[in-house]
């Protein structure tokens, strides 16, 4: 199943979302988002790691993350 990590500034709502496609995208965002946490040193940025069909879908669920300003992927 896909997956995605979101980092989302939960300051001013800036966010960034990295996809993970293909059958191991959960296990691969999942891996992703741990070495964001580990790297971290702003504790305003949330990092997320969420599996889904598709982000659009996620855009529904998870709507808080989406109300700022998109950051462009690293």
């Amino acid at each position: 199943m896909p997956g995605f990590v979101i980092e989302y500034n939960r300051r001013n709502g800036d966010h960034r979302v990295t996809a993970f496609p293909g059958a191991e995208g959960h296990r691969d965002a999942l891996m992703r988002r741990l070495e964001l946490e580990n790297e971290r040193v702003d504790s305003n940025w949330e990092i997320a790691s969420l599996n889904s069909d598709s982000l659009e879908t996620v855009m529904k669920t998870h709507a808080r993350y989406f109300e700022g300003r998109e950051l462009l992927s690293a």
